[in-house]
């Protein structure tokens, strides 16, 4: 009778600090966004839309768009022209690894990945080349969160409650 070690179930909250989050959000400068469209129905024109707003620098990375946003388009992180702090991912899971390994390769500082953009070869992948790690989260979402109007409104404390006499 043989014994197997099972490994570890892939813990998705390690990726999802809130400190980590706001750090990134307040620190970065440069975006790329991979697998950014412009057609402008789709949620990566959106968010490439409301970070640019935001005093981002937006680079778009698609190989099947020339332009978008105003901004030249790259086929591959490879090709970006200046260093990126943060980049974004709006493509499928099983293209994560690949993307991962170019963030680590042009010094990204965090590989941020959207919602549903799990990956755990991937994660692994950008942890050992030392680059940060968000994942199932929206860069939007989390930006209007913690430094645009939503955190106005409570919305940072991580619950939304009608209780009138506070948190407990």
């Amino acid at each position: 009778m043989s014994s197997s070690v099972e490994p570890a179930p892939f813990d998705l909250g390690r990726y999802q600090d809130p400190l980590t989050i706001q750090r990134v959000l307040l620190n970065a400068e440069t975006v790329a966004i991979v697998g950014l469209s412009s057609n402008e129905l789709r949620a990566s024109n959106f968010v490439g839309y409301y970070l640019k707003r935001h005093g981002y620098r937006v680079f778009p990375v698609n190989p099947r768009e020339s332009e978008t946003l105003g901004e030249k388009s790259y086929a591959s992180l490879l090709d970006l022209p200046e260093p990126i702090d943060v980049v974004v991912v709006f493509r499928a899971p099983d293209a994560l690894p690949g993307i991962a390994a170019e963030a680590v390769e042009i010094g990204a500082g965090t590989l941020w990945c959207q919602f549903g953009v799990i990956n755990e070869e991937g994660a692994r992948i950008a942890e050992a080349g030392g680059v940060t790690v968000v994942m199932d989260r929206c860069a939007k979402v989390e930006h209007a969160r913690y430094l645009g109007r939503m955190h106005w409104l409570g919305f940072n404390t991580q619950r939304i409650t009608s209780v009138r006499g506070g948190l407990q």
